[in-house]
């Protein structure tokens, strides 16, 4: 049931757990001034207070405009309920998979809710339950606060870092560096995704450019090393993938080789013997390396 309410009497605790959209936020503001609140917010309603669920960007809008009574519905009069209520509809609203990990990770860490209990509730499977558990919980608080906070794409996240996580070993310091370097800048998914590719594959002095704030050189760069790869010959294009796969083994090499569940036997005498022949060829890979890379610099 829709009531009218004044806009003072609701409680914002949740507000953190929506995505914020500056240009979607800045059409709905126009459309609210022409045609008003059309959708009534949605929340809980509890002995002490109406608790907001949705309809954050209604709510900021309405207080731009300085209008003081809105429509609201509840969704139910018990706090958990209310979550559930809310991420059963998520598929008919713009509720996005983030989230719905986030309130999922609310059930189940405040309302002390298992897995199963909430995979029976919102009418979806364990797996799907679990996928969004484990999604909120790679997340940094930092990388949390940028993409929640409209500063850093959701989809760069999912698609572009998640990928080096899970194929590079990357840490989540390092996640935090390369984030909270390219959030706020207005780029493009495109050109965050350049960036990821030299951040965590390119050289340390684009490392460095991106970490410093030099973006537009640090993006330049880039762009004219992509332009030119067309040009290259089979044999050349042979070698970019040699090395891009060198790095890539070395940097998770390096990542679980650190790892405390590495306990047999069989396991510890292959790998002595490889890692052995693996340092018997350092000095000398190292150093055609190292030459090989002065020769490509001054191309």
């Amino acid at each position: 049931m829709v009531e009218q309410v004044e806009i003072s009497s609701l409680d914002l605790r949740y507000q953190g757990y929506r995505m914020r959209c500056p240009g979607a936020e800045k059409a709905l503001l126009l459309s609210i001034l022409d045609k008003g609140i059309r959708d009534p917010l949605q929340g809980i309603d509890t002995k002490q207070c109406r608790i907001l669920l949705d309809g954050f960007k209604r709510y900021r809008c309405a207080k731009k405009l300085e209008i003081g009574i809105v429509p609201y519905c509840s969704l139910s009069s018990d706090e958990a309920t209310g979550i559930i209520e809310l991420i059963r509809r998520s598929n008919a609203t713009s509720l996005g998979i983030l989230e719905q990990a986030k309130l999922i990770d609310e059930l189940k860490s405040v309302h002390h809710m298992s897995i199963s209990e909430i995979a029976r509730l919102v009418d979806k499977s364990k797996g799907w339950v679990g996928m969004r558990v484990g999604l909120i919980g790679q997340m940094s608080p930092l990388v949390m606060r940028k993409i929640f906070g409209g500063k850093f794409p959701v989809y760069a996240y999912m698609y572009t870092l998640r990928r080096f996580i899970r194929m590079n070993g990357i840490n989540k310091n390092e996640i935090d560096e390369f984030v909270g370097s390219v959030a706020g800048k207005q780029l493009s998914i495109r050109d965050i995704e350049l960036l990821a590719q030299g951040y965590f594959k390119g050289s340390d002095e684009l490392q460095r450019q991106i970490k410093s704030g030099d973006i537009l050189w640090a993006l330049s760069r880039l762009k004219e090393t992509h332009k030119h790869a067309g040009d290259c010959t089979e044999l050349e294009r042979q070698m970019l993938r040699d090395l891009e796969i060198t790095q890539k083994y070395m940097q998770r090499v390096s990542c679980k080789s650190q790892d405390k569940r590495f306990t047999t036997n069989g396991f510890f005498a292959q790998a002595n013997l490889l890692s052995g022949g693996i340092l018997r060829q350092l000095g000398p890979f190292t150093q055609t390396i190292r030459q090989f890379y002065d020769r490509t610099g001054k191309a």
